[in-house]
């Protein structure tokens, strides 16, 4: 264009930047990609982003990106050195430093008539908030913003709480159940009703079904987790009542006659119907996917049970520790007593004389994590109170780590060995386990499952998607954009 008065026509689809540099010269040109929306943001609340506090309209964001380009540049290269400083692999260090992008893209900060309101949107899926993530973020936040976990927590506990009856399966005579909390708070900027999700459904027995006990131990570990890492002692002993409840009602979803308890969840919230909760893992097969008797789900609770009696205790409440810590014993000893001749757990523990679901999962051991930073370091003593159990879950994960059982091909981790989905946040936060709680060596096979997830990432179905969470024999089929891989920051806490 021979014109440049011509370069400011206005009428085309497309804009565009033209910048001259006369021949034999070399210039630097700094741009700013900015953002900004003003208004009301969700439904169901009256929100703005939050930054629209600081800046009036889009020209102002560009202004200050330009005016302070070296210190935010400056910025950003000294949080990529959070890794790039450490001993991680290269391997680590390309995953996780996606994982955290993918995660920073997911979240909001709004402001509700000057209260802040943090949202960690579930990737593609939009869901806000999602609880059965929350409690995968904890660690990641605890370390780069730790007010955010509490900022969540809160909410559920005003907004998103719910109380209910339980059933046993296919018996439609309900029980005493007690508090629960939503799976989520909404999806695409659209706050659910109170006490109600925008995922759970009823009358389901597989996906889309509500995660009632599941959500329950999510809230109660978060708590934990986020009082211990911040020494808030003040929010935690306002929480007591609420932390109470949550005690009553696991022990409700146990067995409704006390003596009758052993530990682990036997029954179902009516908010199902007749049908059955869920876990997390709504994706893959019954060894994953159902909640009552699930072994994932039991180390889970025995976790909760195990934190809520030393709060209980710190506390001086010691009826409601010893009832914690008599159903973290009984949870226990109903996982040992079912221990197969052949090393493992099964999946599901069996009930009434059913047959065992012989499936090997790798998230038996995920519940451990929780006491380490809770403040419960002294539960997880390969020499102490619970060290059948933690023998038991380390013999375990040295079975089922092998080619044809919980190893791929190429030696990425499978969850389950009854399903070829699996799910890198998971497997990370279970490597950290393994290594650092349970003292399996990496060593070379290590390595080479660490290559395998790094070439999921990078095979032609995922790489246009960045940081995915659900693969199948190592490629991205669903939760795009997901921002619970930042399980990998554990990494950093290892030797």
């Amino acid at each position: 264009m021979k014109q440049p008065e011509l370069y400011r026509f206005g009428l085309g689809g497309l804009g565009g930047l033209v910048m001259q540099v006369p021949p034999k010269e070399k210039k630097t040109f700094r741009f700013a990609v900015c953002f900004y929306r003003g208004g009301l943001i969700p439904a169901g609340a009256d929100a703005v982003y939050y930054y629209t506090r600081l800046f009036p309209n889009i020209e102002t964001v560009a202004e200050y990106a330009l005016d302070h380009f070296d210190e935010l540049k400056q910025a950003a290269d000294a949080s990529d050195q959070v890794w790039e400083t450490s001993a991680l692999s290269q391997d680590q260090k390309f995953m996780l430093a996606h994982a955290v992008r993918s995660y920073n893209g997911s979240t909001q900060l709004l402001s509700d008539e000057g209260t802040p309101v943090w949202i960690v949107n579930e990737g593609e899926y939009r869901m806000i908030n999602t609880l059965d993530l929350t409690v995968d973020h904890v660690f990641y936040e605890m370390r780069m913003h730790p007010w955010s976990v509490r900022n969540v927590l809160d909410r559920y506990a005003l907004d998103y709480r719910y109380y209910d009856q339980v059933h046993f399966p296919g018996d439609p005579q309900t029980h005493p159940g007690g508090v629960s909390f939503t799976h989520d708070m909404g999806v695409a900027n659209v706050f659910s009703r109170r006490g109600f999700s925008a995922y759970e459904c009823h009358g389901l027995n597989g996906c889309f079904s509500h995660m009632t006990h599941e959500q329950l131990l999510n809230w109660i570990l978060c708590a934990a987790v986020y009082a211990a890492g911040s020494r808030d002692d003040a929010w935690l002993k306002a929480k007591l009542p609420l932390l109470t409840e949550s005690l009553q009602s696991l022990q409700q979803r146990d067995h409704p006659e006390p003596e009758q308890r052993n530990g682990v969840m036997g029954l179902d919230s009516n908010r199902t119907g007749q049908g059955a909760e869920i876990t997390t893992f709504d994706c893959e097969g019954l060894s994953l996917k159902q909640a009552r008797n699930n072994l994932y789900i039991a180390v889970k609770t025995w976790a909760a049970y195990v934190i809520l009696e030393k709060i209980f205790k710190n506390f001086q409440h010691p009826h409601e520790a010893e009832a914690a810590g008599r159903q973290a014993e009984r949870g226990a000893a109903t996982i040992l007593r079912h221990r197969l001749p052949v090393g493992y757990f099964p999946a599901i523990l069996p009930e009434n004389g059913e047959p065992v679901q012989a499936a090997k999962i790798i998230p038996a051991i995920e519940g451990l994590v929780f006491p380490l930073f809770a403040g419960c370091p002294e539960a997880l003593d390969l020499n102490g109170r619970f060290k059948d159990l933690l023998h038991g879950l380390l013999e375990h994960m040295q079975t089922i780590l092998v080619p044809g059982a919980c190893l791929f091909a190429d030696g990425g981790w499978k969850l389950t060995s009854e399903d070829d989905n699996s799910w890198p946040s998971k497997i990370y936060l279970a490597q950290f386990i393994s290594r650092k709680i349970l003292g399996i060596d990496w060593g070379e096979t290590g390595k080479k499952s660490d290559q395998a997830h790094v070439s999921w990432f990078l095979h032609p179905k995922s790489l246009y998607w960045g940081w995915s969470d659900q693969m199948l024999k190592g490629a991205a089929v669903g939760a795009r954009y997901y921002p619970r891989g930042v399980t990998s920051i554990l990494w950093l806490d290892e030797p």
